[in-house]
């Protein structure tokens, strides 16, 4: 579990492709306590630690999560958000994310003013209904709260702070960010889909 508060950028020293399959290779800064079968989120992808060595963390990555992320575009050189896992009793910034990408959606336009960046995403039809103006989403592991929605998607704001600690500054158009829908609000809206479908909503309602 984790909490969507991306604690730091760090580069991807080496990558290595076969058929639906990769293994990747971080240059985490911080390993202290990390053991082999940790979980740790990379862009926001919950990802299991199979080795460390000076070459850097090791995952492995199977064709499910190459398909769902934006993982399997990664190259040596790139940076990536690392957050690690959350521990009990830790503060919770954020909201509970759970590290399982449900889409990846497309940068369509930026713009950015002096206090803030706005990233126009587009997204996938069948997740639209779970983003809500003002709720959470997980955007490449961080936490952030839904702007204006539009035909296409929604917006995001972005505030210096969060540029300077993610990779979301470096963002071009065109380019796919990973993207998980909050559970509680995905929770909601499908009970209240299944009460309106079974005519039970307004006995439910009062």
């Amino acid at each position: 579990m984790f909490t969507g508060i991306v604690q730091s950028k760090r580069k991807v020293v080496k990558v290595e492709l076969s058929p639906g399959f990769m293994q990747l290779w971080v240059d985490l800064k911080d390993t202290e306590g990390l053991k082999i079968g940790a979980s740790v989120a990379v862009n926001g992808t919950c990802l299991t630690v199979v080795n460390i060595s000076k070459q850097g963390v090791q995952f492995d990555l199977i064709q499910e999560t190459l398909s769902l992320t934006n993982l399997g575009t990664i190259k040596e050189g790139d940076l990536v958000n690392i957050e690690r896992a959350a521990k009990v009793g830790d503060e919770i910034g954020g909201h509970l994310v759970s590290g399982h990408i449900h889409s990846t959606a497309e940068i369509l336009e930026l713009q950015l003013t002096e206090n803030n960046l706005g990233i126009h995403l587009s997204l996938d039809k069948a997740w639209k209904e779970y983003v809500i103006y003002k709720g959470f989403i997980s955007i490449d592991g961080a936490s952030l709260t839904v702007g204006k929605l539009s035909e296409q998607g929604f917006w995001l704001h972005i505030i210096p702070e969060t540029l300077r600690v993610t990779t979301l500054g470096d963002k071009q158009v065109g380019d796919l960010l990973n993207i998980e829908i909050d559970s509680a609000t995905q929770t909601a809206i499908d009970t209240i889909k299944k009460l309106a479908e079974n005519g039970e909503l307004k006995r439910w309602l009062g």
